[in-house]
């Protein structure tokens, strides 16, 4: 298979490519996670002293997990006979499989489990490098600057859509964790959500540089393997995004301070398993002042225990040497990669069965020289 007009990638498309984004393509996790009473529940937490645990709720799904693997299994792997997308396409079913049992535990105490098993937890040396992170001292600097609502972040990431000629849907939502979620071309930004002008540029080469990019350069493709995603794409993902933020010269130290007490929010949420416990941790060891201690603490309990945001600091940290040292690092951006399928990624390009990134990221064409500091900060991340 050579060329993009052959007639096995068309038998490709029609029975394999076209059928597996059709059977998964509704799953995301990331949304089915939002707690749709947050704000009522932010409120009962800080009206009874942070002494009453959260109860969350969320949207109801409808799945069946045994009709879907089955027609996950019974799709004709055997008929590629080419090695390269014959590993991506049963690796990606394999890791929808267990998305899958994720997607029908959430609210439940097995959530954690499941997520567990495809995220991991934060390993001892993430531990140390969060701790190295968290003991260094404030910058003066992070805090300088008028604060943005909502409304003037939307002009910052529209402003930035526009340069770049951006495809894309922006929606406002007033129940989101998060500060913004990049879903497909849609991109949510939460109502509440008020950030410095520096971290709203952050915000803006984070979703739109790289998890927007990513999802366009996506659908460019002949095929919808990569809308879907490489198997553990996240780490990879939110490397690229946060390295974004570096390049483009918006990275602070607050912002890592941040991803470092995600990771230490991970580790208690997995030992201790109590809310309060977690929160407490960070608002009385780290001095977390109480919003962003609570949206830290919703942010890895949220379905009933969510690991991923362990995978931020080691996924930039990861994503920082490949790009100093991977010749084709920019086909990271051809959609939903992972890292660890970069080589076949690119042996697919050159097979013509996939296309270069039409859309690159604007920090990665144009860098910003981070100054010796930062350089020194971010590279003693291993």
């Amino acid at each position: 298979m050579s060329t993009l007009a052959s007639p096995a990638l068309k038998s490709l498309q029609t029975n394999i490519d076209a059928p597996l984004h059709q059977l998964v393509a509704d799953i995301d996790i990331l949304d089915a996670v939002k707690p749709l009473n947050n704000v009522d529940q932010k409120q009962a937490f800080f009206d009874n002293q942070f002494s009453v645990e959260p109860s969350f709720i969320y949207a109801k799904e409808n799945i069946d997990p045994f009709k879907l693997k089955r027609a996950l299994f019974n799709l004709p792997l055997e008929t590629l006979k080419d090695d390269d997308l014959y590993t991506l396409y049963l690796d990606v079913i394999d890791s929808y499989v267990d998305k899958v049992d994720q997607y029908k535990s959430i609210g439940s105490t097995d959530f954690l489990y499941d997520s567990l098993r495809y995220y991991g937890e934060p390993s001892e040396k993430d531990i140390r490098n969060a701790q190295f992170i968290l003991h260094l001292p404030d910058d003066p600097d992070d805090n300088v600057g008028k604060l943005q609502d909502a409304q003037a972040i939307c002009q910052i990431l529209s402003s930035m859509a526009d340069q770049e000629g951006y495809t894309w849907q922006l929606q406002m939502d007033d129940s989101m964790v998060a500060n913004a979620l990049v879903s497909g071309t849609k991109v949510r930004i939460n109502s509440r959500a008020i950030l410095s002008h520096t971290d709203s540029l952050a915000l803006a080469h984070h979703e739109l540089g790289v998890h927007l990019v990513t999802s366009l350069n996506a659908q460019s493709q002949p095929l919808n393997v990569l809308s879907l995603g490489c198997p553990l794409n996240t780490m990879t993902q939110e490397g690229l995004a946060i390295l974004s933020e570096y390049l483009s010269g918006n990275l602070t130290l607050k912002r890592l301070k941040i991803l470092a007490l995600r990771v230490m929010a991970v580790a208690s949420m997995i030992k201790d398993k109590d809310f309060r416990s977690t929160f407490l941790l960070l608002k009385e060891q780290y001095g977390v002042e109480d919003n962003l201690a609570y949206t830290i603490t919703v942010r890895v309990y949220r379905g009933g225990g969510y690991t991923k945001d362990h995978l931020y600091l080691k996924g930039f940290s990861m994503i920082l040497n490949a790009y100093e040292t991977e010749a084709n690092f920019n086909h990271l951006l051809t959609g939903k990669t992972s890292l660890a399928y970069l080589p076949l990624i690119s042996r697919l390009i050159s097979k013509g069965v996939l296309i270069e990134p039409k859309y690159v990221t604007p920090s990665y064409k144009q860098p910003v020289q981070a100054n010796a500091v930062n350089r020194f900060i971010t590279h003693a991340i291993r």
